[in-house]
């Protein structure tokens, strides 16, 4: 059989056994976030916050608050400096991420939203240990960023793309989905462009730790409620109405991030011209 027919076949459409299968990714990605943050809460009442210089840089948002961002950096550190130990390099672990991607945009197209989540957090947890190897390691070059850039932006790809595949059936929501895509590209943009012309911009909302986030709880979330409430549906596939959400909530941000992003940009430049006599 194609691996591709397979991937169709065991989808949220498929067998009630990737079905289940897929609910437990989900819900074993859940308890691994529980577990996480009950330990950082133990860790806070014991020692207080983790602080991380990065964390401070970035700055949270109303989707992705500093809180949330400690707690991640502080459960990776000490895989990050087990993968110090064992030598491997913060390039290496991005072009994993980009294998991950790659997977998951597989696991999405054929509707397996479980397994998706499991590696769309991979991918984020990649994302973040690179930067923190390479630092650890005193590695941190404008190579890697820009490799680290690249990857970030291709995975982004891929795992629209493979939301995309998915609904062809459904156009609106591809629409939905492409515009979440146009959005994340000219924040991603926008913020090239402010830093070419060194000019402050507004940090916004639906930055790229903050889409990631949001389209994994998507994904994550829409094995439970295909399994709940979409047992008799009318269309050849379930619609996994919290990926819709989160596609929604990435698609309208993102965009008006990157439009008031826009417009601070050219009133910066517009400022440093130099006024007529």
């Amino acid at each position: 059989m194609h691996p591709l027919a397979w991937f169709q076949q065991t989808g949220a459409g498929g067998s009630g056994r990737m079905n289940d299968s897929n609910l437990t990714s989900s819900l074993i990605l859940l308890a691994a976030l529980l577990i996480l943050g009950t330990a950082y809460l133990i860790r806070v009442l014991m020692k207080g916050r983790a602080t991380f210089e990065r964390v401070n840089q970035q700055g949270g948002s109303v989707f992705l608050s500093k809180n949330v961002m400690e707690m991640a950096y502080w459960g990776l550190g000490p895989l990050a400096r087990f993968f110090v130990f064992l030598r491997i390099s913060a390039n290496m672990l991005t072009w994993s991420a980009l294998g991950l991607g790659f997977i998951s945009a597989a696991c999405l197209a054929s509707g397996n939203f479980g397994f998706a989540a499991l590696f769309t957090a991979g991918t984020g947890f990649l994302d973040a240990l690179d930067g923190m190897v390479a630092r650890l390691t005193g590695k941190i070059g404008k190579g890697g960023e820009i490799l680290d850039s690249a990857i970030d932006r291709c995975v982004e790809f891929m795992f629209i793309g493979g939301v995309v595949l998915y609904y062809r059936d459904i156009p609106s929501i591809q629409v939905i989905a492409l515009s979440a895509l146009l959005g994340s590209f000219l924040v991603s943009y926008s913020t090239a462009k402010a830093e070419a012309f060194r000019i402050e911009v507004p940090r916004g909302a639906m930055r790229r730790p903050e889409r990631a986030v949001i389209l994994t709880f998507g994904a994550l979330i829409s094995p439970i409620t295909i399994l709940s409430l979409e047992s008799e549906r009318l269309l050849a596939r379930p619609v996994a109405h919290p990926m819709v959400v989160a596609l929604v909530l990435v698609a309208l941000f993102a965009n008006l991030s990157a439009i008031e992003r826009f417009k601070a940009i050219a009133q910066g430049l517009r400022a440093k011209q130099p006024t007529q006599p």
